[in-house]
């Protein structure tokens, strides 16, 4: 506190720092301030502020009435804000929110996100709802079919953004496996980050909202103001719903205020909101697990744990973000699955939190927090019962006696609890503070949470992780490495309750020694001739191990890598360029372990050949070895089986509505594959059969056609027309069309305007025709100028002999020049705007060659 203080502007310098926040004051317009206040009874500082404030615009921004913006501020109308017995505390007003995201890249086999849908595949998201708090949604993304609960009133889609995160975390796939998310059936609501405050409570509860993302962030922010404030509140009011925040994208930079002040690659979130309790703040990894240098770093304003987690995030903390609020959707719903109800957020914070891997520095720190997101591990928290709730009062404990067979690896126990919002401005966040140990058999084996060092020096906040009572977090986690086999005692103790009773969370996992292949898996092929990041679990020490492949059939495995550490959990793997169904294998000390058969092939695109009236053909490439092909269309929220089908190649007749979106999955052995990307007849560029029919040059000497075909495919012929006095007529005919593009020439065109038309036939006899063309012939030593008359405002067109610079001149009919210009000699422009109606002369003269120059009559009409 003290330290704000000295590093405050003047102003700020004559408030009491404990009612304002740092940067109040720093917020002008024309030399006006504005703020947001939180008063302790809105009708009594409303009767004050029309006497103390009579310029002052308020209006109310939150649910309670009693937070309010007041715009319009005076130096000495602030101070006498701050002073008012009315206010509680002055925050900084809105500011605009940035999207936290830098590149475009995801993996959901990192966090163990597809193993989940792998292993547990009625764990879709369905039937529950994630808010993407930031800029609108596109409400016609295809991913999202189906599944847009909202769509606020006049949506700007002011980036891709927004649509990414929500991809990321409940995209159906509908546009190709890329496009699918965590929670792929989840309903997807919209929300607004111009308000940085909590939305309100009605309105999330009447979306059915259980998680909402919130991957933005402002500067720098070290204190605990009315959006933590409120985030905190809205958790106790709405206890399952969690917040999830991105941590932010400054992990280099200093904070400009706060006990951390100037202390570069520390406590840099980007965001008061972010300074909340009851929420999850996330940072970012590479594919390997190692925290990117950009990623904000904690700790919290108050030596807090933050970010609690960290994600795969190649584009930043954004997506990083994402894919926790998608994992937490799984938990919540493998919770209500079992149980018919929504687990409280503080369970699925416990269980997030606990089943975390840990990277970087061990045990907890203010980089990664408690670890490397694993969804399967969340999801199995829930799915095997291991958590347990309960309340205590102040000195009260809870005992939860817990079995760790011989042969554990570790025993892990994390306790979570929704603690309710602090004081604005508090110098400790924590407001209830309960003691987690756990009990050995004997007096002696007793273990503490893990705590962090938070004292103000770079050299402090590196130190590892220490054993002792936490009284900062409302997270606190043990670790038991290689415990022995007994009863071990879980106890949970209100050390300072004096908002109670409190409730509390409770998740633990006993890990046992074993392997377990996550990827590659059943689910994604293997693309052939790429890289493929093979992963696996592994509870045991450092151990040599090899990789190995087969295709399946075949009795002999092919080496990958010879010798490498099981713990390492992951291996690239430049995979093979074939098409088969495949295994790999990892042996460890003897033991193989052997992953699922997965298909290794690249997914099939699909070419649409033609879109006639009554059908349009759907070809792809043959994949080796396949036996048949699955087609899909889209249905009302994601793809569905239209047919199975042996050949390349599938007629969809327009009668069956089928729809215009589809993709195609091989069937290698028995075995359905990894569908393609999704093709759209209605993008496809192709109509019956003609892709394009376009003139060479639009002004030439001799007239040349380009005719592009989506397929040969049952076609008979097609026939080149010019437009005749008597209609289109017939000019060339090819009976045998063996080329998908075809080169017309029209020697007999005639000089000046031709219009030419495709005429084709299918072998069932059906007509189709193209687009009509214009080309323009202008032989040696000619001008063609049109229209005419032209109407004035019209732009007139000027074709010469191609490849040969003219200029123009322009005269009215008492010989004026009242334009000039200079042109190529193809078909060119002329403006005929600010000339009177007449007519006019119009004069070319070649600008080099000593060609002659040519006259033509123009007629300029209203």
């Amino acid at each position: 506190m003290g330290l704000w203080l000295l590093t405050a502007a003047p102003l700020q310098a004559q408030i009491a720092p404990a009612k304002l926040a740092p940067g109040v004051g720093s917020h002008e317009t024309s030399g006006r301030r504005a703020v947001r206040i939180r008063v302790r009874d809105a009708v009594g500082f409303r009767q004050w502020a029309k006497q103390a404030l009579p310029g002052a615009l308020i209006r109310p921004v939150g649910e309670e009435g009693v937070v309010m913006e007041v715009k319009n501020l005076s130096d000495s109308g602030l101070r006498q804000l701050a002073a008012s017995q009315f206010v509680e505390f002055v925050d900084v007003p809105t500011r605009v929110a940035h999207d936290e995201r830098l590149l475009n890249q995801a993996d959901l086999t990192v966090n163990n996100l597809r193993a989940v849908q792998r292993r547990y595949p009625a764990l879709t998201g369905q039937g529950l709802t994630v808010s993407i708090k930031e800029n609108p949604l596109d409400p016609t993304d295809l991913d999202f079919r189906g599944r847009l609960v909202n769509t606020p009133a006049g949506t700007v889609i002011e980036s891709a953004h927004a649509s990414i995160m929500a991809t990321l975390i409940a995209g159906g796939g509908n546009s190709g496996p890329g496009g699918e998310g965590a929670a792929w059936q989840a309903l997807i609501a919209s929300s607004s980050y111009t308000n940085l405050l909590p939305d309100a409570n009605a309105e999330l509860t009447r979306l059915g909202v259980s998680v909402q993302n919130h991957s933005y962030g402002t500067g720098i922010e070290n204190y605990y103001g009315l959006e933590a404030q409120g985030y905190d509140q809205q958790t106790r009011q709405l206890p399952t719903l969690l917040h999830v925040f991105s941590s932010g994208n400054s992990g280099t930079a200093a904070s400009p205020s706060g006990a951390y002040h100037g202390l570069a690659g520390v406590a840099n979130l980007t965001g008061q909101f972010k300074m909340s309790k009851n929420s999850v703040s996330v940072g970012a990894t590479d594919a390997q697990g190692q925290v990117a240098a950009l990623s904000s770093r904690g700790p919290a304003y108050d030596g807090r744990v933050k970010p609690e987690l960290v994600a795969y995030g190649d584009a930043g903390s954004s997506d990083a973000s994402a894919l926790v609020s998608g994992a937490a959707l799984l938990v919540q719903q493998a919770y209500r699955n079992q149980q018919g109800t929504l687990p409280p957020a503080a369970l699925v914070r416990a269980a997030l939190l606990n089943s975390a891997d840990d990277v970087g520095r061990p045990e907890v720190d203010f980089v990664a927090g408690y670890g490397q997101l694993d969804a399967l591990g969340a999801v199995r928290t829930m799915l095997e019962g291991r958590y347990r709730a309960g309340v205590v009062g102040q000195d009260q404990e809870q005992v939860i006696p817990l079995v760790v067979p011989a042969g554990t690896q570790q025993l892990k126990v994390t306790l979570t609890w929704t603690d309710p919002e602090a004081a604005a401005n508090a110098a400790q966040a924590l407001v209830n503070d309960l003691d987690l140990e756990v009990l050995g058999s004997s007096p002696t084996n007793r273990w503490l949470p893990w705590t962090l060092s938070a004292y103000p020096h770079l050299d402090s906040l590196a130190l590892p992780a220490r054993r002792r009572p936490d009284h900062l977090n409302n997270a606190e986690q043990v670790t038991i490495s290689l415990p022995a086999a007994g009863t071990y005692q879980l106890r949970v103790r209100g050390y300072h309750v004096g908002s109670g009773p409190q409730a509390f969370s409770l998740a633990y996992e006993v890990v046992a020694a074993g392997f377990e292949w996550l990827v590659p898996n059943a689910l994604r092929n293997v693309r052939s001739g790429q890289l493929a990041n093979l992963r696996w679990n592994w509870a045991g020490p450092a151990t040599p191990a090899q990789l190995d492949y087969r295709p399946v059939g075949q009795a002999t495995w092919r080496p990958i890598a010879a010798r490498l550490d099981v713990a390492q959990q992951t291996y690239g793997w430049a995979a093979p360029d074939t098409t088969t169904l495949a295994q790999v294998r990892c042996v460890v000390g003897g033991q193989a372990y052997v992953s699922d058969t997965f298909a290794l092939a690249r997914p099939l695109p699909v070419h649409v050949g033609y879109v006639c009236p009554d059908e349009a053909l759907l070809t792809w490439p043959a994949t080796p070895g396949a036996t048949q092909y699955q087609v899909y269309r889209l249905g009302a929220t994601a793809p569905e089986p239209l047919q199975l089908v042996a050949d390349t190649l599938l007629r969809v007749p327009t009668a069956r509505n089928a729809g215009t979106y589809f993709a195609v999955a091989p069937v290698l052995g028995g075995r359905l594959a990894e569908r393609g990307a999704t093709a759209n007849l209605a993008e496809a560029g192709v109509s019956c059969y003609i892709r394009s029919f376009l003139a060479q040059q639009a002004v030439a000497d001799t007239a040349r056609l380009v005719l592009s075909l989506g397929t040969l495919y049952r076609l008979q012929a097609v026939q080149l027309q010019r437009l005749g006095s008597s209609g289109f007529q017939t000019i060339q005919t090819l009976n045998a069309v063996n080329q998908l593009t075809t080169v017309f020439t029209d020697l007999t065109a005639t000089t000046g305007l031709n219009q030419y038309r495709i005429m084709g036939q299918d072998i069932a006899g059906h007509t189709f025709y193209s687009e009509v063309v214009e080309v323009q012939v202008a032989h040696q030593g000619e001008l063609l100028v049109f229209p005419v008359p032209v109407a004035i405002g019209q732009e007139l067109q000027v074709a010469g002999e191609p490849g040969i610079a003219l200029h123009i001149d322009l005269y009215d009919a008492l010989g004026r020049h009242v334009h000039m210009a200079l042109v190529d000699g193809a078909l060119n422009l002329v403006s005929t705007t600010g000339l009177r109606p007449g007519v006019y002369l119009l004069r070319a003269t070649p600008t080099t060659g000593g060609g002659s120059a040519r006259t033509r009559r123009v007629v300029l009409v209203q």
